[in-house]
């Protein structure tokens, strides 16, 4: 699938929107407890946006790795040559 396709390996992408995740909610949890003061209520808001935030991120990293968009052109370049089909 071409989605799939890039410089970054599937596990990596996959560590990165974990770590993030992982940061982004502690963020969650804390903004919500400040606006709720209720532990239980920052909590349930914190582990429901992880799980879609997860997906999206990776999703989101992966189109990344299949654009060239930003590339200097010696990147850009190579860039071009892999993913040129044969």
């Amino acid at each position: 699938m071409l989605l799939f396709r890039g410089k970054e390996s599937n596990p990596r992408s996959l560590a990165k929107a974990v770590n993030w995740r992982v940061l982004g909610s502690i963020d969650t949890f804390l903004l919500g407890l400040l606006f709720t003061h209720d532990v239980k209520a920052a909590g349930a808001i914190a582990s429901t946006e992880v799980i879609t935030k997860i997906g999206l991120y990776y999703f989101h990293e992966r189109a990344w790795a299949q654009s060239g968009w930003g590339l200097t052109p010696q990147q850009k370049a190579a860039f071009d040559a892999e993913h040129t089909p044969s």
